[in-house]
């Protein structure tokens, strides 16, 4: 059946390199990539937004309920705005016009937990949810791409509590799950079990066979974000719900056949977080993790094979991060966002001519 908008090869697009404003980005048949993100207004209001990182906006779309990651479709112009805990509407956006083409409203007794991925095939998609019934229980909601809008046909456990992000392993085929380990009822972001906290990192198949469940060293430090490098090195990003004079691990690896064991992150970084991170992102080809703190108003930078420290600057409420061809974007709640350009040593920012303030935590770039 032919679809009513004609699809675009977005996963496929040859990527070559522009010079734009004395720097290198991507560019996608002459084109700048396009930024994603959830983003507010003064007066409170929700958008999912489109814009390439020379400053032009593609679009602003109004939607409900605030968002807060991106997930694209890999062959056709379309993606997903994930609604943000305990949000129960998730929006189907056209990337090139910003047209609201399906609100999918969560099941009863379900509500989105933020994140989602699209299998490679573009049939399937699987979103992070919370069976409110049972509060907490990790759940995959299973949905299936009919045409361009979404049918909900199935779930599947996280085999954990909370789940927050999930992501595809380099095979395309395997699930990565940050179960948060925190209880929350419906239509609260409130805490239920902060002394019998159980976060995990689980690796499982589509089917939800469970492959692996790995746990750190202390129990009160939630799993949240990740980075998946192209070698299959998970970095992920902590929320440590401790008490406020400990020391916690914000920042944890597990690289292929090894166990998932903090990241060696300095005292003076860990203290700078604020027991917070917000968004991790991998650059595999220079070897790099970058990870957002916005309660420490902080953004870093390691070498991921060395842990190398090289970079630990201050961005006001920094917020999303992801890896273009020469480093990476980092938006700002409050701020500017801006470009690190990581093949300069030391490392270079420079300001994007982008709206600034009041972008959400994720941003997602195609």
């Amino acid at each position: 059946m032919m679809l009513r908008r004609q699809a675009l090869a977005l996963g496929s697009v040859l990527l070559s390199a522009i010079t734009l404003g004395g720097w290198t980005l991507f560019k996608q048949k002459g084109k700048t990539p396009l930024l994603l993100s959830a983003r507010d207004d003064s007066d409170g209001k929700h958008y999912a937004v489109g814009f390439h990182l020379d400053g032009k906006q593609v679009f602003a779309t109004q939607v409900g309920q605030r968002c807060h990651d991106i997930i694209n479709h890999p062959t056709l112009p379309i993606a997903l705005f994930v609604a943000r805990r305990p949000g129960t509407e998730s929006y189907l956006i056209d990337l090139r016009d910003g047209a609201l083409l399906q609100t999918i409203t969560s099941n009863a007794n379900r509500h989105f937990y933020g994140h989602a991925v699209v299998h490679k095939d573009g049939e399937w998609l699987y979103a992070t949810e919370n069976d409110t019934s049972d509060p907490g229980r990790g759940l995959l909601g299973v949905y299936r791409f009919e045409g361009e809008r979404l049918v909900h046909t199935g779930e599947i456990s996280t085999h954990g509590i909370g789940p927050h992000q999930v992501s595809w392993m380099p095979d395309g085929e395997t699930l990565v799950v940050a179960n948060g380990g925190i209880r929350t009822e419906a239509e609260s972001r409130v805490e239920m079990n902060l002394n019998a906290m159980e976060p995990s990192l689980v690796l499982m198949q589509r089917d939800g066979t469970l492959l692996s469940k790995e746990t750190l060293s202390q129990q009160m430090n939630s799993v949240r974000h990740m980075g998946i490098a192209s070698d299959g090195t998970i970095l992920a990003g902590q929320q440590f719900m401790g008490a406020s004079h400990e020391r916690s691990e914000l920042l944890a690896i597990k690289r292929p056949g090894q166990p998932f064991v903090a990241f060696p992150v300095a005292d003076e970084q860990l203290q700078a977080m604020g027991h917070y991170t917000a968004s991790v992102a991998v650059h595999s080809e220079l070897r790099l993790v970058a990870l957002t703190a916005p309660r420490g108003n902080r953004f870093f930078i390691w070498n991921m094979d060395s842990a190398q420290l090289l970079l630990d600057g201050p961005l006001p409420d920094c917020a999303g991060v992801g890896a273009v061809a020469d480093g990476f974007v980092v938006t700002s709640g409050q701020g500017r966002c801006r470009f690190y350009d990581c093949r300069q040593v030391p490392l270079v920012a420079k300001p994007l001519e982008l709206p600034a303030g009041l972008w959400d935590n994720h941003l997602h770039l195609v």
